[in-house]
């Protein structure tokens, strides 16, 4: 009866083990927290009037392909702008300097990105440089505020 209650212990061991590897694995993917391994990335920063709900380590993407991560947010002291990092994969070596950089929102209510567009400058971004065309994020809240005050004004 000992080695039979031993076998038992050792399976339900064995499978809360399984189960806490599953919960661990699941929390890394969900909070989209994977190591990528970037061919010598370089940094290019961007200054925004409103950055929404972005947040370091959101995606940076060009026609829905992720190319890099935010790595950094601040604000600037001078312009009073938000001023956001973003680490490029090396392999996309060849983004034109006037591309334009826009926060946007995967779905209605998701989760904020920055989507870079393409400009058809011969130059391209290097380490260090600034996007100067931005778009900020549109705020939700914003939104139904200047809807509701245009309903009330007629």
């Amino acid at each position: 009866m000992n080695r039979n209650s031993r076998m038992v212990e050792m399976s339900v061991g064995f499978f809360v083990l399984l189960a806490i590897a599953s919960l661990f694995f699941m929390a890394l993917n969900v909070s989209n927290f994977k190591s990528q391994s970037m061919n010598s990335p370089y940094v290019v920063h961007a200054q925004f009037d409103q950055i929404g709900g972005l947040k370091v380590r959101s995606p940076v993407t060009m026609s829905g392909v992720t190319v890099g991560r935010v790595t950094d947010i601040s604000l600037d002291s001078t312009t009073f702008r938000a001023t956001v990092s973003m680490e490029i994969d090396g392999q996309y070596n060849a983004i034109p300097l006037d591309s334009s950089a826009s926060i946007l929102t995967s779905g209605l209510l998701g989760e904020q990105y920055i989507g870079l567009m393409p400009g058809g400058d011969m130059d391209v971004l290097q380490s260090g440089d600034y996007i100067e065309l931005t778009q900020s994020a549109l705020v939700l809240e914003d939104l139904i505020g200047q809807f509701l005050l245009s309903q009330g004004e007629k």
